[in-house]
């Protein structure tokens, strides 16, 4: 198996410093400077799968990396083959590194977060939220994960 390897797009900090590839990931990032948690953004490739030769032919970057929390969190909130194809490769880093702790924020978590701080959505959503984050919940001006 080969090594881990690092993407060179590291970046601590603010929001406004990164050119995101998404505008949900600006404003998730937008959040989490507000409550001031230090985050990086794609700081690491996670090496997934190798050819018979050990050529890498597939990996995976999550989106976010909360420096604070050693939390990785990758967003989707686009169509559902994207949703299928990052559950299964979120599936084969919880075996090939096991000791990584690594959250998929789905569409609707990412709305109900939107909505909870008044960013975006419908306010139905607001009181939702709470369910929807059991993961990962903003509380206090503090980020809280369960593993």
């Amino acid at each position: 198996m080969e090594a881990e390897t690092s993407d060179l797009r590291t970046t601590v900090g603010l929001a406004s410093d990164v050119s995101f590839a998404h505008e949900s990931e600006r404003e998730f990032a937008a959040i989490l400077d507000f409550y001031q948690i230090r985050w990086e953004y794609e700081p690491r490739t996670f090496p997934l799968r190798w050819d018979q030769e050990g050529k890498l032919i597939e990996s995976f970057t999550p989106d976010f990396y909360l420096v604070d929390h050693d939390l990785f969190v990758e967003l989707t909130t686009l169509k559902q083959s994207l949703v299928t194809k990052k559950n299964r490769k979120l599936r084969l880093i919880r075996t090939l590194y096991p000791d990584v702790r690594i959250k998929l924020f789905y569409g609707r978590d990412f709305r109900s977060l939107m909505a909870k701080y008044g960013l975006d959505g419908d306010s139905y959503q607001v009181a939702a939220a709470s369910n929807q984050l059991s993961e990962m919940t903003l509380s206090t001006g503090a980020l809280t994960a369960d593993n």
